[in-house]
């Protein structure tokens, strides 16, 4: 009889576990259908968490969880089921969704595989096919839109190269120039230095006429006297002068004496 009991007592808590995680499942599906993803996503977790291997639980959850845009963590889910002792119709269904996280990723190539594993699993599945073909179509689209950036790239990476090698040629050319101008510079220089003094000088009168004129006029120019000297050359010539004054004097009257008159009387 105890061991009726027990028996009696362990089918009775299997049956209560089971019907607790199939009541969530229902709960989520509900919620799923009213678009409600964040309490589906609840209700399947917790149908996980009273029974860790229930694969509806896992399958719906990978749902949830791609009506969410976390296609990392359902694309994972989805994976679960297929290396589980799953039946072909879920993991038919499973790649099949892993396909489509995938395509939202950009992971043509790879979503390609995964719908082929689908269709070789159920081959009359007509939305894996088609899913299939858009995901080729969209492979051959990326691999164009990366060849044509590729050779974009390439050609931005010759004209810069072209540009370095035009820049390089003006930078040479400028340094060229420059030693040019230098050298110019130092031949004018040491010209200059190898003139004669004196056609120096000419070149400066014939520059600036006035030049040669002033130094002659400086050459001219009387030296200054002394105040004393200035004052004993005025007295000598005030003493020339009345000497000559008493000369001119003398002789006028000399001439006077001896005139003869010429009053007719």
């Amino acid at each position: 009889m105890s061991r009726i009991l027990i028996i009696i007592l362990t089918l009775s808590a299997t049956f209560g576990f089971s019907q607790s995680e199939k009541t969530r499942i229902r709960e989520g599906n509900n919620q799923y259908e009213e678009e409600n993803f964040q309490e589906a996503e609840k209700e399947y977790r917790k149908a996980l968490m009273e029974n860790p291997g229930y694969l509806k639980g896992t399958f719906n959850l990978g749902d949830a969880m791609y009506k969410q845009e976390n296609y990392e963590e359902s694309a994972k889910l989805f994976n679960e089921v297929v290396e589980r002792n799953a039946s072909k119709e879920q993991k038919a269904a499973s790649y099949y969704n892993i396909g489509n996280t995938l395509m939202k990723e950009k992971n043509y190539k790879e979503s390609i595989e995964a719908f082929k594993n689908s269709l070789r699993l159920i081959p009359e599945n007509n939305n894996a096919k088609y899913n299939l073909e858009y995901a080729r179509k969209k492979l051959k689209e990326q691999q164009q839109q990366n060849q044509d950036q590729d050779q974009n790239q390439d050609q931005n990476q010759d004209q810069n190269k072209d540009q370095d090698q035009k820049n390089d040629q003006n930078k040479d050319q400028d340094q060229k120039n420059d030693q040019n101008k230098d050298k110019e510079d130092k031949d004018k220089s040491d010209q200059k230095d190898k003139q004669d003094p004196k056609d120096q000088d000419n070149k400066d009168n014939k520059k600036n006429p006035d030049k040669g004129d002033q130094k002659n006029d400086q050459k001219q120019q009387p030296q200054k006297i002394s105040k004393q000297d200035a004052q004993r050359m005025l007295e000598a010539l005030k003493n020339d002068e009345k000497k000559t004054l008493q000369k001119l004097q003398k002789q006028k009257a000399q001439a006077t004496k001896g005139k003869k008159s010429e009053i007719d009387w």
